[in-house]
């Protein structure tokens, strides 16, 4: 298999993390559900949960030590995200800031949205077994990893599964119902006309522009607990 970084051959990694960090899977009825704005909301949320509790944690009398303090802790960020798409020939885990910062990127907006870092992986379906522990391992001095797309999903068996119900008719494909099976979360802005898990916890929201997510973000954040 061809692994690829930074436009360059990599060396495979077998080890993976003792202790991987907790994992967010979106996924979706179609390309275009809303899968990417449902994980700009969540890193928002996450990221500015994460630096207002460690505001407030903070005890330190000596006021030039706590301007510097909070000046350090507003700005930290301990979430990443895995954004996956679908190659025919290679594999390859992006993560060069020229290309992930690209304004038409979905990942710029994963950045843009908090993510401490992003990475952008490239992969057959049949390879995805192999490359998707690897791109994990490198975020895992991370609290968490947001990872969209349903391919993905299937193999990380993430923590929390989100499935987003986009306004399109039809069949759903394969990976789509699997991932809608395992979903912890459905979010609709129409009431879906698939037949939905009972276990899952379902919220309709507005997506353009977002609206009615914050019961949806007070869940997960209590899922996180």
């Amino acid at each position: 298999m061809r692994i690829q970084g930074r436009g360059q051959s990599i060396r495979r990694d077998n080890g993976i993390a003792n202790k991987r960090p907790f994992i967010i899977g979106i996924g979706g009825s179609h390309s275009g559900a809303g899968k990417t704005t449902i994980a700009e909301a969540i890193l928002k949320y996450l990221t500015s949960q994460s630096s207002e509790s460690g505001v407030r944690s903070s005890k330190i009398k000596n006021r030039e030590s706590l301007i510097t303090c909070h000046s350090s802790l507003v700005t930290r960020r301990d979430w990443g995200a895995i954004k996956y798409t679908k190659t025919a020939i290679y594999a390859s885990i992006i993560d060069d800031p020229e290309t992930l910062t690209q304004e038409s990127k979905d990942t710029a907006r994963l950045i843009n949205a908090g993510a401490e870092k992003v990475l952008w992986v490239q992969s057959p379906p049949e390879e995805l077994k192999e490359v998707l522990p690897m791109a994990v391992d490198r975020l895992a001095n991370l609290r968490g990893i947001i990872v969209e797309g349903n391919s993905a999903i299937e193999f990380l068996k993430p923590d929390i599964v989100i499935f987003v119900s986009g306004r399109h008719g039809g069949a759903l494909k394969k990976s789509a119902e699997r991932v809608l099976e395992t979903a912890d979360i459905i979010l609709f802005e129409d009431e879906p006309s698939m037949q939905l898990p009972e276990k899952a916890k379902r919220f309709k929201v507005v997506f353009t522009p977002m609206s009615g997510f914050d019961e949806c973000l007070d869940y997960i954040q209590k899922l996180l607990k």
